[in-house]
């Protein structure tokens, strides 16, 4: 009984695998191809690599081009090999930010980039975003921090007069890593007043920064 099932099924299939398929209407054969994505807009990728492990960063060149040029011209300067991971905000469990720089090192810093405000670059402070430490729009140079958790209120907002701040990127490997550092102990007493308790008591040292892709 199965064979004689199978044959009848191969017998109506048969005829309507032969048939030509019949014309699409006329909208259809007339109808425009769907347009192509729109291209990815440049990044470039760099490698933390620090004394627990490496971070991988993408970096925003077309869409954040003035902040990520200025990231680019210490790495490729090397002045990013030796510094460390020396701050970590501890907002809540999960939530904060860990911060590196040169802490305004009058020997290794450049001058002072324009502020590229996250309503002109599309970007947002993400989960993994890094972006530039200031003290106001106009005053980033050398300092950056990498978000832990999504933090839209550091983002511009022309509604409150809010600059917000300048993301250029985000982790593409290390996040495991990135929440380890801000989980690092940190001191009651180092830094100054606006960073009391943000101290680590064991920097996390960025033995070297180079590009890699």
């Amino acid at each position: 009984m199965k064979l004689h099932l199978l044959s009848a099924v191969a017998l109506i299939a048969a005829p309507l695998l032969a048939q030509t398929p019949p014309a699409p209407p006329p909208e259809a054969a007339g109808a425009m191809p769907a347009a192509a994505p729109a291209p990815k807009p440049a990044t470039v990728k760099v490698t933390l690599t620090t004394s627990e492990g490496p971070i991988v960063l993408e970096l925003e060149k077309e869409r954040a081009p003035i902040t990520t040029a200025n990231f680019l011209r210490y790495v490729d300067a090397k002045r990013f090999d030796g510094i460390g991971f020396y701050r970590a905000v501890k907002v809540q469990p999960g939530f904060g930010l860990i911060q590196a720089g040169l802490r305004n090192d009058p020997k290794k810093v450049f001058p002072n980039i324009a502020h590229e405000p996250t309503t002109k670059t599309g970007l947002h402070h993400e989960d993994g975003t890094i972006s530039m430490a200031m003290a106001a729009p106009g005053t980033a140079s050398a300092d950056f921090f990498i978000m832990v958790g999504p933090a839209p209120t550091m983002d511009a907002d022309p509604a409150t007069n809010n600059a917000g701040f300048a993301a250029f990127g985000h982790v593409v490997e290390g996040m495991d890593l990135v929440r380890k550092i801000m989980d690092e102990p940190t001191s009651q007493t180092a830094g100054p007043a606006a960073m009391k308790g943000q101290m680590l008591v064991a920097p996390v040292k960025i033995l070297t920064a180079r590009r890699t892709g």
